[in-house]
């Protein structure tokens, strides 16, 4: 009879300081290892009772994972010994993992590489983050595309909206990158189409409502006293100089520079798209560029005093990770400063763009127009827009609905 035991070998480390969980099999006093692809730190395994702690995020799954496993194991020895087969360890273990299920983390890295090669760093380091999280969860080098069922995706999206406190949007995200990478499988044939469990099981985004500022609530955040040169008196001044400016990224501004300005346009390549735009600045957005522009300046110097200029922002891969650190603390400075002005609604940078594009359709700007300075590749994406500017005249005439409200005398 064939016994199993699940062990740690602690003297084998990662360098994150992580060791392998292994299968011992014996049989006739024989015994053999088979890996389980899973590393933990030796203080999270119990070794009386050969189990993973409650101390690791993962228990119950990796629990689960290593019990069947094991039990597995015991079934392959027996089947290879009644079969008169020379019972090795990469027998077994080709039998327990499989031995044409193709690696997904490999090819998922492989494929996101793409993004970089394409100089779409952006894409990349979000793909990254995502494969990352990914790999966090399974703990496994041999995950396979087999193993993403629909059962897997309906526990990992538990694990992002328990654990790691995502919403819908955040993980409609991360099954959007994992999904494309399922089809550029089936596109290289590694994989057939049934085998994507994300034609049987989707996250649908929040239609949430986008925010935006009214005239008065912008108004309010303009004129709200912030002490001069403090990070809320510039982040209130790169917002309220997006409001006018045609609703620019945050990733734009950060690296807006003076050559980009020729004292009545900012012409610019865009972070994100790389479209080229040219956009005539109102008097407000001039004015608050002119509070930046020192005596003597070099046409290379960054306007906005948040990146700290030197050779590593030629590295976009830099950049970008610089931006979306910086981002973050503006984000919080701006909810903090929202508050200060009283604006009940959470405002985060994007906002700024919702914030010019309902004032540019209201004013009466034609919705293409718009659609060119925001740098929209389709229309249809500016079309939202319009129709938050309609639901608000649509609003304006429900007065008539009320009988209530009548005309002010004349005085």
């Amino acid at each position: 009879m064939a016994t199993t035991k699940v062990v740690l070998f602690q003297t084998n480390k990662n360098k994150a300081g992580e060791s392998p969980l292994y299968i011992r099999i014996t049989k006739d006093r024989k015994i053999k290892y088979v890996s389980l692809g899973v590393n933990i730190f030796p203080k999270d395994w119990d070794e009386v009772h050969c189990k993973v702690k409650k101390s690791h995020p993962n228990y119950l799954r990796i629990n689960s994972y290593i019990q069947h496993k094991a039990t597995e194991a015991v079934d392959v020895v027996l089947e290879m010994v009644t079969a008169s087969k020379w019972v090795r360890a990469k027998s077994i273990k080709q039998k327990l993992f499989g031995s044409n299920g193709i690696a997904f983390i490999p090819y998922a890295e492989k494929f996101i590489l793409t993004y970089k090669e394409k100089n779409q760093i952006g894409s990349y380091l979000k793909a990254k983050a995502i494969i990352d999280k990914l790999k966090k969860f399974i703990a496994s080098e041999n995950f396979t595309f087999d193993d993403i069922s629909v059962e897997f995706l309906k526990q990992y999206e538990t694990h992002l909206r328990v654990t790691c406190k995502n919403g819908n949007t955040t993980i409609h995200g991360n099954f959007k990158v994992l999904n494309r990478i399922m089809n550029e499988a089936i596109r290289d044939n590694e994989i057939s189409i049934q085998q994507n469990s994300f034609l049987k099981y989707r996250v649908k985004p929040d239609n949430s409502e986008k925010i935006f500022l009214t005239e008065e609530e912008l108004k309010k955040f303009e004129e709200i006293h912030l002490d001069e040169n403090t990070e809320k008196f510039h982040v209130r001044n790169i917002y309220v100089f997006a409001c006018y400016a045609g609703g620019i990224r945050i990733s734009d501004i950060l690296t807006l520079r003076w050559e980009n300005f020729n004292e009545t346009h900012i012409l610019l390549k865009t972070q994100k798209t790389g479209s080229v735009v040219s956009i005539m600045l109102p008097d407000k957005a001039i004015e608050i560029l002119n509070y930046y522009k020192p005596a003597n300046f070099k046409k290379s110097d960054l306007i906005f005093p948040f990146l700290e200029d030197n050779e590593n922002l030629k590295d976009k891969t830099f950049l970008l990770s610089q931006i979306n650190k910086i981002s973050g603390r503006i984000g919080h400075a701006l909810d903090e400063i929202g508050k200060l002005a009283g604006i009940e609604k959470h405002i985060h940078f994007h906002t700024s763009r919702h914030t010019w594009a309902t004032r540019a359709l209201k004013k009466g700007m034609r919705i293409e127009y718009v659609s060119k300075l925001m740098g929209h590749s389709s229309i249809r994406t500016t079309q939202v827009y319009a129709k938050i500017v309609n639901e608000d005249l649509d609003n304006a005439m429900k007065i008539f609905n009320n009988p209530t409200i009548t005309p002010e005398k004349e005085k």
